[in-house]
């Protein structure tokens, strides 16, 4: 009698994945040691691994053909023998794995830096907002964004808000490393990190030179006054130049003035506080000349939400750079900015001896010591009144004897 020998089972080959063809049922080629290929109805084939745990029969998923090879199939078979000789299931350690990388995606810089956003969002404006998500995409995220927070080490961070430093955003780059620290303050609290390395940095990065605007003195403003009654530019932009002289409000604010906003009837600009810096809405009581200003732009921009309309898109408002763009075009560049004017206003309020609250008030610089929540714009508002018909007189003086009010009609003395 010969003597017989058990044949080893045959092992796949390439060739032989590559012809199996879809059967009516589905059916299974093995490789050995319990790995097989699952030929399924509609063609698919997907690597498992039969093996018994604890007296329990399992199976393992290694992934599809041919996005999985047969070499590798067989190395993730190979390792996962070896998780069981040393006691492991290794489909319990897939399983952790793969809820490990999940929390290590929740936990990302990105991640939490999105949570945080939006569990701050009814905090700001919606312009604000946008600004601030904007800038971590662009200068954060690329970066770090994806690596786990608890593991971002103060030279990484560093790094990153260098990139800002070198293109000289300092400013912006004081603002985004606060920013940066609140993420990760929201990250300890939550416990997903045990230290914020953005506070440390300070004195690693360049600090921003205070700007300072310039502005006009009353002596050199006449001329000015003289040289904008002459501009024979773009009338929009020409007429925001004249009412934020008049006005004292910031730049953004008189972009995105709407004439909804502009109560004729009561001679009221009321400004919301999403526009607003300090977040707060503002109320700016209209001299006469402000209303003829205004007036004058109704036929223009009228039939738009905003009152300073875009020269390309009648959606949007005029550049934040409009104004000093005119300055620019006047010759005063280096000498004046749009920001300038109200200091100029201040410093000519203050010397004819004007309530110094109501100038602050109507600069909508917030009272330090104001009960939050009380803060109340229409306070000082006949004051105010009085206040901003003055002035609009006064700049008036300034260009009446140069026949200008053709170029610039709306500056008329007001009797008060």
């Amino acid at each position: 009698m010969k003597p017989h020998f058990e044949m080893p089972p045959m092992k796949l080959t390439v060739r032989q994945i590559d012809t199996a063809k879809p059967k009516e049922k589905p059916y299974k080629l093995s490789d050995g040691g319990g790995l097989y290929l699952e030929v399924t109805t509609n063609g698919s084939r997907y690597w498992r691994l039969k093996y018994r745990y604890a007296g329990k029969e399992k199976r393992l998923a290694f992934g599809v053909y041919p996005e999985v090879s047969l070499a590798q199939a067989r190395e993730k078979r190979d390792a996962a023998k070896k998780l069981l000789s040393a006691g492991s299931d290794p489909g319990e350690i897939k399983k952790a794995e793969k809820i490990a990388q999940k929390l290590n995606y929740e936990n990302t810089f990105e991640a939490i830096a999105r949570e945080w956003h939006q569990l701050r969002a009814d905090r700001w404006s919606l312009r604000y907002r946008d600004e601030i998500i904007d800038t971590f995409e662009k200068d954060i995220f690329p970066f770090i964004g994806k690596r786990p927070i608890a593991e971002i080490k103060p030279m990484e961070l560093l790094e990153t808000l260098r990139r800002m430093e070198k293109r000289g955003a300092l400013e912006k780059m004081r603002k985004v490393r606060q920013r940066c620290g609140e993420v990760f303050r929201h990250a300890i609290v939550t416990g997903r990190a045990e230290y914020n390395p953005a506070p440390d940095l300070a004195t690693a990065l360049a600090t921003p030179k205070k700007t300072h605007f310039p502005f006009l003195t009353s002596e050199e403003l006449p001329h000015f006054l003289r040289d904008l009654a002459g501009y024979t530019g773009s009338v929009i932009t020409k007429t925001a130049t004249q009412i934020i002289m008049l006005t004292g409000v910031r730049t953004q604010e008189l972009r995105f003035a709407r004439w909804e906003d502009i109560n004729f009837e009561k001679r009221l600009w009321e400004i919301p506080a999403e526009v607003m810096k300090m977040k707060r809405p503002h109320i700016v009581p209209m001299s006469d000349q402000v209303v003829e200003l205004f007036e004058s732009l109704k036929p223009i921009t009228g039939l738009y939400p905003l009152v300073f309309v875009g020269r390309n898109d009648r959606t949007k408002p005029i550049s934040k750079e409009s104004v000093n763009q005119v300055i620019e075009l006047l010759g005063y560049k280096g000498r004046l900015t749009g920001h300038g004017f109200r200091h100029t206003m201040s410093t000519i309020l203050h010397e004819e001896g004007f309530n110094s609250a109501w100038i602050e008030t109507q600069l909508a610089h917030v009272d330090k010591n104001a009960i939050r929540g009380t803060y109340n714009h229409a306070q000082y508002l006949e004051g105010r009144r009085e206040m901003m018909q003055w002035y609009g007189n006064y700049l008036h003086t300034f260009i009446v004897d140069r026949d200008s009010s053709k170029s610039f009609p709306q500056l008329k003395t007001i009797n008060m």
